[in-house]
């Protein structure tokens, strides 16, 4: 298999890439794959629990599962899940903080929160919970890093997701970002990033024989790339 083989991304009107950008794709299990958060964390965020709404208005059905936008909002939300078990109704406020003062439908996926918006939804937070100054400057710096992760149009609007490859990845702008979701391309289904290749042939390649380099010299990528690659559609099929 020559690194020829893999397609390359085809351009979509914009109508079209609205309306495949808040299309279900993604169920549960697999998002919360993607996302490394536990599956029942992210149906609380869209689907409430006893005593509490969603904190994420979900673009399809529960069982059709989440849009790639949802996708981003959680992938947003998920910043404060990595350090700190902020009660779900506190973030709650918070958000609607950040939406009243912003005017904001949907915060978490809008590029003013970007900007403005993480600042104002820290800051709240902090009050409603007493957290110390540098609770919140580590708050920010983790937000901070999931948002570095998306890639916006002209217009802010998500286009892709870089997604953490592992648990424990580095947090600063400069970790690499070897796999992309970006629903124009396989389904929107994990690949390797800048080539198109699916995370799963890469897999399947991998199980048949071929060895890290080969899959490197095919794709015309790094070794680590293909590495980091694996392990997302490996640690996945692990679960």
């Amino acid at each position: 298999m020559s690194k020829l083989e893999f397609r390359k991304e085809v351009p979509v009107p914009r109508v079209d890439l609205d309306a495949l950008r808040r299309t279900p794709a993604y169920p549960f299990v697999e998002a919360a794959h993607y996302l490394r958060l536990p599956k029942s964390t992210l149906r609380a965020w869209f689907l409430g629990q006893t005593g509490f709404r969603p904190l994420i208005r979900l673009d399809g059905t529960p069982t059709e599962g989440l849009s790639f936008i949802n996708l981003v909002e959680a992938h947003v939300l998920a910043a404060i899940r990595r350090v700190h078990r902020v009660p779900l109704p506190k973030v709650r406020k918070s958000l609607s903080y950040v939406a009243t003062h912003l005017k904001l439908e949907r915060p978490l996926a809008k590029v003013e929160f970007q900007t403005d918006g993480v600042d104002l939804f820290v800051d709240h937070l902090g009050d409603l919970l007493n957290v110390t100054k540098e609770g919140q400057i580590e708050m920010q710096a983790l937000m901070h890093a999931h948002l570095r992760r998306i890639e916006r149009d002209p217009l802010g609007v998500p286009i892709k997701l870089y997604p953490f490859t592992r648990k424990d990845a580095p947090l600063e702008a400069i970790a690499p970002r070897p796999v992309e979701i970006d629903p124009r391309i396989a389904f929107g289904r994990p690949v390797l990033a800048g080539r198109g290749v699916p995370t799963a042939i890469l897999a399947d390649r991998f199980k048949a024989g071929d060895t890290l380099s080969d899959l490197a010299t095919d794709y015309d990528a790094s070794t680590e790339a293909i590495e980091e690659a694996l392990r997302c559609e490996f640690d996945r099929q692990a679960a």
